[in-house]
């Protein structure tokens, strides 16, 4: 096999279920870990509809997210190309994380086609109930790149604010805002109760009944209820063992069970391939309200297992065998790629494409592909997992000054040489894991190099997109989102001034 394979083409033999252009719902969390599943080993036990997901579908136990954080995770979801390919990053400090906050001037660039725009052409609607996250001024927002329908916000649902120095986060429907968090979107900061969730589940719901009549569809599920602060309504809020954390899963557990059972209710579960993940690990430096990794090192914001490695369970009845699981190693990327491969889209040819198309592994658990994933923090490549083994190439987990200010994102899990507090590079003798027997365990680099070059082939023939995540300027903050003039909620724009972005880390 060619180790510097980028897509692989699979002639495959399907069901007739999986050859009519089948529904795709895509669940997409928000910080969730690994190890917030019962499916996946949490002791409370708190995720009963996930759990039977799990157990009427496919459980892969290595999703791996394509950033260590929301931003640059979602655009790499939805376009099937790795951040530095696709521009969202940004190169102003290297190594940094960079995202999407209310004063960035950029967003995902015009070149790019994303997931919607390509199904559109067979014939689906798309709808994003929650957090979009990849540029809030108009050119760049969801109706504009190929999503039919949206309710939510595009950024976090961070506040309260003053609307004076800073703007309340905007929540749209379709085109134009319908209100702002904290003030027509309740979130109570001192209880954690929100509706939130609740209204992003009943969109769903609503979305699937009205799309199941009409054709194939894509749903893009992405509530941000476990993103801190955390919420749930107050149905939830207190149920759970895990604290406001865990009263927000449960919650979001239930949304689940809601939108299967539409499915099911519409006639429409034979063909509709569902798939939960989250954009990152949990954010350990969240604290009590932050997830868990399991068994994995660190959180979000780092290379680490725990900061890249995400839930991933696969659903589809009639197709998909009950209780399945594999090995595989997924990126999310390949969720793209495997949409238009069942769909029966043909990929953009003009672009190096870094997800694969992988129907043939939900078919066939036990069938694995042999291939690198490239784990990216900001412009600089990190690690790189191939088979049963990783190798970080760099490594890196909480700034010095970070760490004096009580922000850590291994707390209790500091490994010496490797959860460094400044960027070390490893590139002479990479540091190497394995991480499927024992992801303590380390082996020395000749076991790496017997594998292949995927790495260098990867660096020889990366072409870098133009940074989006650069620029930041008051000016571009929710001041005056479309539709603000009806709802009278605009606000007076200060004067421009754009800076370079600062990122911490």
């Amino acid at each position: 096999m060619l180790c510097g394979l980028s897509f692989v083409v699979v002639v495959l033999a399907t069901s007739a279920a999986a050859s009519d252009s089948p529904n795709i719902v895509i669940m997409l969390m928000d910080d969730m870990g690994w190890g917030d599943l019962g499916s996946n080993g949490e002791p409370s036990r708190e995720t009963p509809h996930l759990d039977q997901l799990a157990r009427e579908g496919l459980t892969a136990t290595s999703m791996y997210t394509a950033a260590p954080l929301c931003s640059p995770s979602r655009a790499a979801l939805l376009t099937g190309r790795l951040p530095i390919r696709n521009g969202f990053y940004s190169n102003n400090t290297h190594g940094r994380n960079a995202y999407t906050p209310q004063n960035i001037v950029g967003g995902i660039s015009a070149s790019e086609v994303l997931l919607p725009e390509l199904l559109k052409t067979r014939g689906y609607t798309s709808g994003l109930i929650g957090k979009w996250h990849l540029g809030h001024r108009t050119p760049y927002l969801p109706l504009e790149r190929g999503f039919d329908y949206w309710f939510g916000s595009p950024n976090c649902h961070f506040g309260p604010y003053s609307d004076v120095t800073t703007p309340n986060i905007p929540v749209f429907r379709n085109a134009s805002m319908i209100g702002r968090y904290y003030k027509d979107f309740a979130i109570d900061r001192a209880t954690g109760v929100s509706n939130m969730t609740k209204m992003f589940t009943e969109e769903a719901v609503a979305f699937i009944q009205r799309q199941a009549r009409e054709g194939p569809f894509f749903l893009l599920w992405a509530p941000d209820a476990t993103h801190a602060p955390t919420y749930a309504s107050l149905k939830f809020h207190g149920t759970s063992r895990r604290g406001r954390y865990g009263d927000a899963v449960r919650e979001l557990d239930a949304g689940v069970g809601a939108i299967v059972n539409a499915l099911r209710d519409a006639n429409v579960d034979n063909n509709t391939l569902v798939v939960f993940t989250s954009d990152n690990g949990a954010a350990l430096v969240s604290k009590e309200e932050g997830g868990s990794n399991g068994p994995f090192l660190c959180g979000k914001q780092t290379t680490f297992e725990g900061g890249m490695r995400a839930p991933g369970i696969f659903w589809w009845p009639g197709v998909i065998a009950p209780g399945s699981v594999t090995h595989q190693v997924w990126s999310q990327m390949d969720l793209f790629s495997t949409a238009l491969q069942l769909a029966g889209i043909t990929p953009p040819h003009d672009r190096e494409m870094d997800g694969l198309p992988l129907a043939a592994s939900l078919f066939h658990p036990d069938h694995e592909f042999f291939r690198p994933i490239f784990l990216y923090r900001g412009d600089r490549l990190m690690a790189v997992r191939q088979g049963s083994y990783k190798m970080h190439v760099w490594t890196w987990s909480t700034p010095t000054d970070e760490l004096r200010r009580g922000i850590n994102f291994c707390p209790g899990s500091e490994v010496a040489n490797v959860t460094t507090p400044q960027p070390t590079d490893h590139s002479i003798a990479p540091v190497l894991f394995n991480v499927v027997v024992d992801p303590g365990e380390r082996y020395p680099i000749s076991t790496w190099a017997m594998r292949c070059n995927s790495m260098f082939a990867h660096r020889a023939k990366l072409r870098r997109g133009e940074p989006q995540l650069n620029w930041c300027d008051p000016a571009v903050m929710h001041w005056a989102p479309p539709g603000c003039e009806e709802l009278g909620e605009c606000l007076k724009v200060p004067a421009s001034n754009p800076t370079l972005c600062n990122w911490p880390h």
